[in-house]
């Protein structure tokens, strides 16, 4: 039988993680495959590696490790997904967003040759502040950035095949969207349709400064539109300068000296702003560059479950 592995990142969902351990043993225990659970705790504030490893005794399928620092949740799925072993690998969110149930339908779409299933959501039970940022976050992916293949209302749970794992260990990005990074990779990719579910329990550790940066590095891993915009204005600013120096040449000449002290600060300030703006978008480039060149690993692991059981196990 094929091994599947079920990859959850979890931040502070010691409450969850029971309902979704219940829900995965009823769902995957008829599926006709072996599983494991490898569920990676992003430096949580509550007892959330506990939890797991309280489950790990008792099912040797349950494992768990625990970051070092708080990474994300994209290097949490990073280091879930290079700790799988399954012949494909699902990223299933801890908070029961995303129903199990669904898995199924992922399982039917690999098994009929696809190598990466997107779960596509087509109705989300949350605020219309998230979802509004959501479509435009995947509007300016497809739109600007150019992943025309990322889907429109967006996919955070997904399959992906025993290739398509090993071939993403070959990328070392630091500052990456994983969706975005996966979508640009290729490979036979298909999407399935479901319902995105409220909470269960908690609050999401998703702020508005995550979701910034993502667009960030979004836009500044897979495109240099940015840097090619602020060469056209530049351009544009500049031949309007120049025409500008021509028509105060001919008016002094014509004996129309230029007056007006607001209108000359309302241009410095104007150009200045620009200035400092396109700095600032260069800055973002230079510091990915920089952050990607010192080589850093994106997590570190600060505890495993079992770890007494495998030191026991290499010594005998």
């Amino acid at each position: 039988m094929p091994t599947l592995s079920v990859v959850t990142p979890a931040y502070n969902e010691a409450r969850n993680l029971p309902v979704l351990y219940e829900r995965l043993q009823q769902v995957l225990g008829g599926l006709g495959v072996d599983w494991e659970w490898v569920v990676v705790d992003d430096h949580s504030r509550d007892e959330t590696f506990a939890v797991v490893a309280a489950m790990a005794r008792r099912d040797p399928r349950v494992r768990g490790l625990r970051l070092a620092r708080n990474a994300g949740s994209h290097k949490a799925i990073t280091c879930g997904l290079h700790h799988a072993s399954g012949d494909a690998a699902v990223v299933l969110a801890a908070d029961l967003q995303d129903p199990p149930e669904t898995l199924p339908t992922l399982l039917a779409a690999w098994r009929a040759g696809a190598q990466v299933v997107w779960a596509v959501r087509v109705h989300r039970a949350e605020s219309a502040g998230r979802v509004g940022f959501a479509r435009l976050y995947y509007f300016l992916m497809r739109h600007l950035v150019g992943i025309k293949e990322m889907p429109a209302t967006g996919a955070d749970f997904f399959l992906l095949d025993r290739r398509v794992v090993e071939a993403l260990r070959q990328f070392r990005e630091s500052n990456v969207s994983l969706m975005a990074l996966i979508t640009w990779m290729g490979f036979r990719q298909t999407a399935v349709p479901y319902d995105k579910q409220a909470r269960l329990y908690g609050q999401s550790g998703w702020s508005l400064g995550k979701k910034l940066k993502l667009v960030v590095d979004s836009v500044t891993s897979f495109s240099y539109l940015p840097i090619r915009l602020m060469s056209a204005t530049g351009f544009v600013v500049a031949i309007l300068g120049f025409l500008y120096a021509i028509v105060v040449i001919v008016n002094a000449l014509a004996g129309r000296p230029p007056q007006g002290w607001a209108s000359l600060m309302v241009a410095v300030l104007v150009l200045g702003g620009l200035q400092m703006l396109m700095m600032g978008v260069l800055g973002e480039y230079l510091w990915r560059a920089l952050d990607e060149a010192r080589r850093r690993p994106p997590y570190l692991i600060e505890a495993m479950t079992g770890e007494e059981a495998d030191a026991t196990r290499r010594e005998s």
